[in-house]
């Protein structure tokens, strides 16, 4: 089966990796030249993400029968609906449904309308307005850019707004830029992430898995795409129940549920939920249209099922509950960055890896951000690759990663801190605390 995958990423690349082992043939649509997705390919498209016209056009010449859309913006700009036009059905939602993503303050005014469990109290403001006075009326808050932001369109008080002013100033400056910004709540607990798989009606849950969005070791430093993750070998974590997942899976479903009246149309492809555990119960913090970036490494190389035969139930609308399988492994990806990552990368450096050995580590390489040239590899202004460990436990998997990071040479720079028992011992203490 011809499938595209739309994405130069170590996301893209973890999927392709799957689809390849199931029995897919592979066409690549890329702005770098990923040198991992090239290989499993038989065609690359060298395009940006968003240049929907050239894709479309391509996908068609070639006789693709399904394609995977791995980033948010291509989904934002309609990627989905235009493929359809030339029939090409899509593991991902169509414009109207990717809102879900795209659209802070439709997510949020989803979940009132529908009386779904796991909102703040928010507001949606489309002028200064009226900002200062909320703010202060929370006390605690949180800043959301309405639309896209790469995943650095957030703002915590106490964390990146030190006063009111400086939370006004930042809710400006995303209405100058979107339109509209949402201002909520502030939680306090720990986020997880849980990825769904739907074809409108059935939802599939995979093992959850906890991102590390700060820079620097100890969850400091500025905020980036994401630094690693891991995962569990019960499919939950370590200071998480089954409550806590099966909330999480109720509000998803009812989301699922609440798109299809809302928008006239079944959401087909993945819901990736961020939620986060508080004393109250679990809340939704903002959904996904999309795999999550890493934690995708985290349950895609555990699915024992085809992810081939998943993805066609998607699309054919005959996704079934007990199709995905995963093995009952821990996992842990750490990400290699360029020096300046998150404030300021310091690009263009040449890279040196042995995948060779990283696989002997008992790791798994994806490559992200990086180009194939000159007869070398080079490192760009995001993520480079993400090594992911495999074991029994998530100390197992840790030091699998571990090993397999000494394997990668260059001007980068990863934390070694994801993973480890110190630093997921805090975790539960603090969750032990919060729901004392």
């Amino acid at each position: 089966m011809r499938v595209l995958i739309v994405g130069g990423g170590a996301r893209e690349h973890c999927i392709a990796r799957k689809l390849k082992e199931d029995g897919a043939e592979l066409y690549t649509s890329m702005n770098n030249l990923n040198p991992g997705l090239a290989r499993l390919s038989t065609e690359v498209l060298r395009v940006s993400d968003t240049e929907i016209s050239s894709i479309v056009e391509w996908s068609k010449n070639k006789d693709i029968k399904m394609a995977v859309i791995g980033p948010e913006a291509p989904l934002g700009k309609g990627i989905v609906d235009e493929l359809v036009k030339v029939g090409i059905p899509s593991v991902g939602p169509s414009k109207t449904c990717a809102r879900l993503e795209t659209s802070k303050s439709f997510t949020r005014n989803l979940l009132e309308k529908y009386n779904i469990p796991g909102n703040p109290e928010f507001r949606v403001f489309t002028s200064p307005d009226g900002i200062r006075e909320f703010l202060e009326q929370l006390g605690e808050y949180v800043i959301k850019d309405e639309g896209l932001a790469g995943g650095k369109g957030v703002k915590l008080s106490g964390e990146h707004l030190a006063t009111v002013d400086e939370g006004v100033e930042f809710a400006t400056s995303c209405i100058k830029k979107s339109g509209a910004v949402v201002v909520e709540e502030k939680f306090v607990g720990e986020e997880f992430s849980l990825q769904c798989i739907t074809d409108g009606i059935t939802v599939i849950g995979t093992p959850l898995a906890q991102d590390h969005k700060r820079a620097f070791e100890g969850d400091t430093g500025p905020n980036t795409g994401g630094m690693g993750s891991y995962s569990d070998s019960n499919q939950l974590l370590p200071f998480l129940t089954q409550a806590d997942y099966d909330a999480a899976m109720d509000i998803t479903r009812k989301v699922c549920k609440a798109l299809h009246d809302e928008c006239g149309q079944l959401y087909r492809g993945i819901m990736y939920g961020g939620f986060i555990a508080t004393r109250k119960g679990v809340r939704l913090v903002e959904y996904n249209a999309r795999f999550g970036d890493p934690e995708v490494m985290n349950v895609i190389p555990l699915l024992e099922s085809s992810l081939l035969d998943i993805f066609k139930a998607v699309i054919e609308g005959n996704l079934e509950p007990g199709m995905a399988r995963f093995s009952n492994k821990a996992t842990v990806c750490k990400y290699v960055v360029p020096k300046g990552y998150g404030v300021k990368s310091e690009a263009g450096h040449p890279l040196h890896v042995n995948e060779k050995a990283i696989e002997e580590a008992g790791a798994r390489l994806y490559y992200a951000a990086v180009d194939q040239r000159d007869g070398g590899l080079y490192t760009g202004t995001s993520r480079a690759l993400g090594v992911v460990g495999i074991g029994d436990t998530i100390s197992e998997a840790e030091q699998k990663a571990e090993r397999a990071l000494a394997h990668v040479k260059g001007h980068v720079f990863m934390r070694h801190d994801i993973g480890t028992a110190e630093a997921i011992e805090k975790k539960i203490e603090r969750m032990k605390r919060i729901r004392a």
